[in-house]
């Protein structure tokens, strides 16, 4: 099937249904490490989001949202990546997407360096470079570009993310080449 935008009819459970699915079911992710890239393709900056967790704390986090019924990743990717960073960030998602990792978060912390409260989710990661104007959307409070200098081992950056979103950034970079 060819579509050019997602049916999003019936897609979205009502706050019961979908918590009575996260205790039974894990849940497919997908989680984006949006970059600004220089010409030859070479990551220059990570764009990180500001966010109120759940616990109630703020916390850095990237671009991640859960995957709908009778959508590509893809199309994932983008509505994601436009929901959080606006309609005018331009990302560049490549036609046959494939992760750079593979994270699964547990509602019980301790089973892996992921964790989410709520669920058991799998994640697929992608590196997702954007070209245009973004600005914090929806629930993000602000967003950040970080140098890649800013983002090596140690950075206290990595210290204001949770639930392993730091982990990703770290394997995005190291992926890309850029540690």
């Amino acid at each position: 099937m060819n579509r050019t935008a997602v049916d999003a009819e019936g897609s979205w459970f009502e706050p019961d249904e979908l918590a009575a699915l996260r205790r039974k079911l894990p849940i497919p992710y997908v989680d984006v490490v949006p970059v600004r890239c220089d010409v030859d393709g070479s990551i220059r900056q990570v764009g990180l989001l500001l966010r109120a967790s759940g616990a109630g704390s703020i916390v850095r986090a990237i671009v991640s949202g859960r995957v709908l019924i009778h959508e590509s990743l893809r199309e994932a990717i983008t509505r994601h990546v436009e929901k959080d960073l606006g309609p005018m960030a331009l990302p560049r998602v490549p036609v046959s997407p494939v992760p750079f990792t593979v994270a699964e978060y547990f509602p019980t912390p301790g089973q892996s360096p992921f964790a989410d409260a709520r669920q058991h989710a799998i994640s697929l990661a992608y590196i997702v470079p954007v070209d245009g104007e973004c600005a914090p959307q929806e629930d993000a409070l602000d967003l950040a570009w970080y140098d890649v200098d800013e983002l090596r081992e140690g950075s206290a950056v990595y210290e204001e993310m949770s639930g392993g979103h730091d982990v990703i950034v770290r394997r995005a970079l190291a992926h890309a080449g850029a540690l």
